[in-house]
C-alpha cells in the first residue's frame, strides 16, 4: 500500500480536472515534437494533429479512468501496485491506438500500416510517460479514493 505523504489530497472532479490538464499539456508538447521528428513535417502541422489527438485522449481519459476506478473500487487489495499501474498504462494507451492511427494516416496522408509504425514510437513514449506521470501525480496529490477507501466510500467517490 502506498503511504507516501502528499502535497495535496485531491479527490473527485477537482482531481480529474487537474490530472487531465497537466497530463495533456505535457502530452501536446511532447507529441508535437515527436510527430515533427517522425514525419519531417513542421511543428505547426504536427501540433494541429497533436491537439486533435489530445482532445480524443481527454475524452478517452475520462471514460477509461472512470471505468478503471470503478473496477479498482471493487478489488479486495487496495493501493496501486506496479502491476496495476502497468495494466492501467497499457489499457489507456491501447485504447488510443484504435483512434489515433486512423487520424495520423489521414492527416499525414500515409497508409494505416505506416501510421501504426509511425505511432509505435509515440506508443512506447506514452506508455512510459503514463506510468511515470501517474506515479508522480499520485505521490503529489495522493491516491484516489478508489485505491484507499473502504468499498462503499470508493464506490461513492467513483460515481461522483
Amino acid at each position: 500500500m502506498d503511504k507516501t505523504p502528499t502535497l495535496f489530497g485531491l479527490q473527485g472532479v477537482k482531481r480529474r480536472i487537474i490530472y487531465v490538464s497537466l497530463y495533456e499539456l505535457i502530452a501536446i508538447g511532447a507529441a508535437t515534437v515527436g510527430l515533427a521528428l517522425l514525419t519531417g513535417q513542421s511543428a505547426g502541422h504536427s501540433g494541429v494533429v497533436a491537439v486533435a489527438a489530445s482532445v480524443i485522449a481527454v475524452i478517452w481519459n475520462i471514460v477509461f479512468n472512470w471505468a478503471f476506478e470503478r473496477w479498482e473500487s471493487r478489488q479486495a487489495v487496495r493501493g496501486r501496485s506496479t502491476a496495476r499501474r502497468v495494466a492501467h498504462a497499457i489499457g489507456f494507451e491501447g485504447g488510443l491506438v484504435f483512434t489515433l492511427v486512423p487520424l495520423f494516416a489521414w492527416w499525414f496522408q500515409v497508409s494505416l500500416w505506416q501510421a501504426f509504425v509511425m505511432d509505435l514510437g509515440l506508443i512506447v513514449f506514452f506508455l512510459c510517460y503514463t506510468f511515470v506521470f501517474n506515479w508522480v501525480f499520485d505521490h503529489l496529490f495522493g491516491l484516489p479514493a478508489s485505491a484507499t477507501a473502504s468499498a462503499q466510500t470508493a464506490t461513492e467517490a467513483a460515481t461522483a
